[in-house]
């Protein structure tokens, strides 16, 4: 269902502990939580900090794209700790056929960004009828169960 597209994320992590947060080209990677609760996938990426109108998603077929900016600090002003990453964050998800990309459910409260994917219609469960000789199997005993019943509710009347 999900597949991750960066091999060299524990590459850009070692490379911005070492060098500082921010400062390698590369957009930084956000944290993330996926899981499948009921018939819908959930993916949580954590934003703290993120103002809301520098959220950016899209799709393009089954790539799903998020972006967003924390920008860096200007003017006047002596930095005592950098730890928070500041630029562009970004990260890329290739997701699967079996989900509905069009009706993407997104929100963002307390700094998580919280994506509800439903599961497309064609990949739920269902139930397949067996016919043999040209009837249905499961209409054919369906209906003589019903006769059955029919006869015995008859006799009990009587």
């Amino acid at each position: 269902m999900l597949l991750r597209t960066d091999p060299f994320r524990d590459f850009d992590r070692l490379a911005q502990q070492i060098m500082g947060s921010g400062t390698t080209s590369r957009p930084t990677i956000m944290p993330m939580d996926a899981w499948r609760e009921g018939d819908r996938f959930v993916l949580e990426f954590d934003l703290p900090g993120i103002a809301p109108d520098t959220l950016d998603i899209d799709v393009e077929r089954n790539v799903l794209t998020i972006r967003a900016e924390r920008p860096s600090r200007s003017g006047d002003w002596e930095p005592l700790a950098s730890e928070r990453p500041r630029g562009l964050f970004s990260r890329q998800l290739v997701l699967g056929e079996n989900l509905d990309l069009d009706r993407i459910d997104a929100s963002y409260d307390a700094g998580v960004l919280r994506l509800a994917v439903p599961v497309a219609e064609k990949a739920k469960p269902r139930k397949v009828q067996v016919s043999t000789g040209g009837t249905q199997v499961g209409h054919s005993r369906d209906k003589a169960e019903l006769e059955t019943k029919e006869q015995h509710d008859a006799s009990q009347a009587s």
